[in-house]
């Protein structure tokens, strides 16, 4: 009777810890002769498999096994009721023994995953269409399919006292730098927020420099990108609220590399290559340099394209930093909003405000052709890079060399430029340096990060056709 009133008592208070929910479930049940408590989250478990494992358990405990409870699914521990609610939270089951003290832990979660389909915001044009999801496990699998390697180390932890995330970084043993995965292991471990929800959050931790406009961690969906940058030694962090991976250390450069360089042709992969690292330099550079030759320095133009750059501005009522703005500050407005809205609904609305821009707004005296032309080439140049952040940052950081440039001229645009050098100089991920290879300078690296390099070994191709006239074996060499 003393045991039926303790397990009644231990149910009641199981399920007042857990705030008399409606999706847990608390019974109890017989186990070899005593009372036991099963308990679990019935949208996070299955129930017809649940039920065929702990027949297989109950008939190893009647056969007297030792190690009845451990299994590939289960695991035998002492109880507390800290440890039983983190199991069951989880999507585990537990099943409290309170006669002996034991808890029976059983992992069989039925967690909600969607497949691994094509990343919609990183386009694939060859390589793997698998993008990552929002659950550890898969995403593990994802790679360790790419990489059947006994190398690749899988970390966890979980962070947040009330969320309690689980956090996993994975790197190759034989690859990754020591020091890098003691630093990442030191961070992590000293995240000390009580709500850890999003990948966003747990990135501010870890970079060296939060209020930098430029990212340090290289993200991304796609796990042939991911595979990639391991081979590098580099590390990968997820967790199973993201479909996102977090990649570091990383250079400035690697945020202008695609998977898709490596797949296509060699010369291809290299003009894209460079054709990013210039349109960085025009998104930066051609708003700033329009407004200081119009303001400061149109003698250096031709005589006939200076005068109609006079006859563009002329009419235009205020200086053409004001004009860049009203332009920047539309088109920023207007990728907000197709962003923002519906799928059906967003690209109606980059046509009407391209309208209203291209059309309307010169017609009213507003901004001139010249300047619509200057920012539609600056913000199509903006798109060009590979990486979501780092595009948001160049389209940050042209803001203040438009204004030192209608400041101070070519001057400005100088000044700003050394600003610009000094800051990416300080910077670092996960204290390696940003401009790596350029800053340290490092001639072997330094060719692999501009030019795509072909992957074949320089040996001569097997004889297959001969030639009128030549007697010489099959496979024998020239």
């Amino acid at each position: 009777m003393t045991e039926k009133l303790s397990t009644s008592s231990l149910i009641l208070y199981i399920k007042e810890r857990f705030h008399n929910t409606a999706d847990l479930f608390v019974e109890e049940m017989e186990w070899k002769g005593e009372s036991a408590i099963i308990c679990y989250f019935s949208v996070l478990t299955e129930g017809s498999t649940l039920n065929e494992q702990i027949e297989i358990l109950r008939k190893r405990a009647e056969d007297g096994l030792p190690d009845w409870g451990e299994t590939g699914a289960s695991k035998v521990l002492p109880f507390s009721m800290s440890t039983m609610v983190d199991a069951v939270c989880v999507g585990s089951v537990a099943v409290i023994f309170p006669k002996t003290n034991q808890l029976l832990k059983i992992t069989i979660p039925n967690i909600t995953v969607r497949s691994p389909d094509e990343p919609a915001n990183e386009t694939v044009i060859r390589g793997a269409h698998e993008g990552f999801v929002e659950s550890n496990d898969k995403n593990i699998s994802l790679i360790r399919k790419h990489l059947a390697i006994p190398d690749i180390v899988v970390k966890n932890l979980q962070l947040g006292n009330v969320t309690n995330t689980k956090v996993t970084y994975i790197y190759i043993e034989s690859i990754a730098d020591k020091e890098v995965v003691q630093e990442v292991k030191y961070r992590l471990e000293n995240i000390n927020a009580p709500k850890i929800y999003s990948i966003g959050q747990i990135e501010d931790y870890l970079e060296d420099s939060v209020w930098s406009p430029f990212p340090q961690f290289l993200n991304t969906e796609r796990s042939d990108r991911v595979v990639a940058n391991l081979l590098e030694g580099k590390i990968v962090i997820f967790t199973d609220q993201s479909s996102t991976a977090l990649i570091a250390p990383v250079s400035f450069l690697s945020f202008y590399e695609s998977p898709d360089d490596f797949n296509g042709r060699v010369l291809v992969g290299t003009f894209y290559r460079i054709l990013r690292v210039l349109s960085f330099m025009i998104a930066i550079f051609l708003p700033a340099f329009y407004i200081a030759v119009v303001g400061f320095h149109s003698e250096i133009l031709p005589f006939e394209i200076s005068q109609k750059v006079k006859v563009a501005v002329q009419d235009i009522p205020y200086r053409p930093l004001i004009e860049a703005l009203i332009v920047e500050v539309f088109i920023e407005i207007i990728r907000e909003a197709a962003i923002r809205l519906p799928t059906p609904i967003g690209p109606t609305i980059g046509i009407v405000g391209g309208l209203v821009i291209g059309d309307a707004i010169v017609n009213a005296g507003l901004v001139s052709n010249l300047m619509v032309i200057v920012v539609a080439m600056t913000a199509i140049a903006s798109f060009v890079v590979p990486s979501f952040e780092m595009n948001m940052t160049i389209r940050m950081i042209r803001f203040p060399f438009m204004l030192a440039a209608s400041l101070f001229g070519f001057f400005g645009i100088a000044i700003a430029t050394l600003i610009l050098f000094i800051h990416l100089l300080n910077q670092s991920s996960l204290n390696q340096p940003y401009l790596s290879p350029v800053v340290p300078f490092d001639p072997s690296r330094f060719k692999n990060i501009i030019f795509r390099v072909p992957y074949y070994k320089n040996h001569k191709q097997q004889q297959t056709f001969t030639h009128g006239g030549d007697n010489k074996k099959d496979g024998e060499e020239t």
